[in-house]
């Protein structure tokens, strides 16, 4: 079943329960997690009689919203959409939906970038800052979403289990070096129950190290604060 997905300011709401197949309980949490940086990037960028561009170069959280987004969607390129293209090969309008996610994060990237430059251009990168924001919220935004809304529904319908828990590991395996900063980030602001159930997905050792240590310690920081 195909769920359909609302877009209610940062939040996703599922009209009906959907049961997948497949786990997806990280892959939505990292999409959440990713909806609620792009809030705070939007509020600091419309910040009026400031430096919004210096504000966000210097912001810890803005350098972990794009190293995890980078991981998480070069891994989707390199183990993901191939074999999930070649699971719909014979299905010309699953490979089309295929193509298109994947098509739709070569924009991101670029734009990532181009936030960057604007920010540490003195002289003219206020004249385009805004709008570069706007524009990569715009786009992350309506990705997520149409994965969301048709590809977790497609991955479901088409993958093994072996290959899609295949993804997940190489996934997990190349967060793995940043997990003291990965999982405190991941989970950041979610309730008991969502917190209880998404730790229930990672190896006992991250968990009890994000109990005891890792959590602790980002919750001491202003990872927005730049300053």
């Amino acid at each position: 079943m195909t769920p359909r997905v609302i877009l209610a300011g940062r939040h996703r709401v599922l009209e009906e329960d959907v049961e997948y197949r497949l786990d997806m309980s990280v892959m939505l949490a990292l999409h959440d997690a990713l909806r609620r940086d792009l809030v705070i990037v939007a509020r600091i960028a419309a910040r009026p009689g400031d430096d919004p561009g210096t504000l966000l170069r210097a912001a810890l959280g803005w350098e972990l919203f794009k190293k995890f987004l980078v991981v998480h969607h070069r891994a989707e390129d390199d183990i993901l959409w191939p074999v999930l293209r070649e699971a719909v090969a014979g299905h010309p309008d699953r490979l089309a939906l295929a193509d298109a996610l994947e098509a739709e994060h070569s924009v991101i990237e670029p734009l990532l970038a181009a936030v960057d430059a604007a920010g540490a251009d003195p002289d003219h990168g206020h004249e385009r800052f805004g709008d570069l924001v706007d524009e990569l919220v715009g786009k992350l935004t309506t990705h997520l979403a149409h994965e969301e809304a048709d590809g977790l529904a497609l991955i479901d319908l088409a993958l093994p289990e072996q290959q899609w828990q295949r993804f997940g590991a190489e996934h997990g395996r190349r967060l793995l070096p940043d997990a003291a900063l990965y999982m405190p980030w991941l989970l950041d602001g979610k309730s008991p129950e969502a917190l209880r159930q998404t730790l229930e997905r990672f190896p006992p050792h991250l968990a009890t190290a994000f109990r005891e240590q890792w959590a602790p310690a980002y919750a001491g920081r202003d990872v927005w604060n730049g300053r």
